[in-house]
């Protein structure tokens, strides 16, 4: 997994994730305060991914990643939502390194 922070202005930043055994290739995303922004996938199921990313517009960022955690689509062991979990708590963790540094 990549997880690269493309901007950092005030407290939001803007997170890349390289999507593994999904038909999305990346998932973007920000957090902002805590909370998850402008959620975008690359490829995968248009509609679908377009209706997560509303849902997920302004929730809590480790609330969301909790609810997607292990999901999986069909025989894959992994799913677009279990991907953003992935990235959501890398992006968390980074946070975290961050604020002590």
């Amino acid at each position: 997994m990549i997880l690269t922070v493309s901007a950092r202005r005030k407290e939001k930043l803007t997170y890349r994730h390289r999507n593994s055994g999904t038909c999305s290739t990346l998932v973007q995303f920000d957090i902002e305060s805590g909370k998850l922004h402008n959620v975008t996938f690359t490829g995968g199921c248009n509609g679908n991914l377009k209706g997560i990313s509303a849902l997920l517009e302004g929730m809590d960022a480790a609330e969301a990643a909790r609810k997607l955690k292990g999901l999986k689509c069909g025989f894959k062991s992994t799913s677009c939502p279990d991907q953003l979990s992935r990235a959501i708590e890398e992006a968390l963790g980074s946070e975290k390194v961050s604020e002590q540094l």
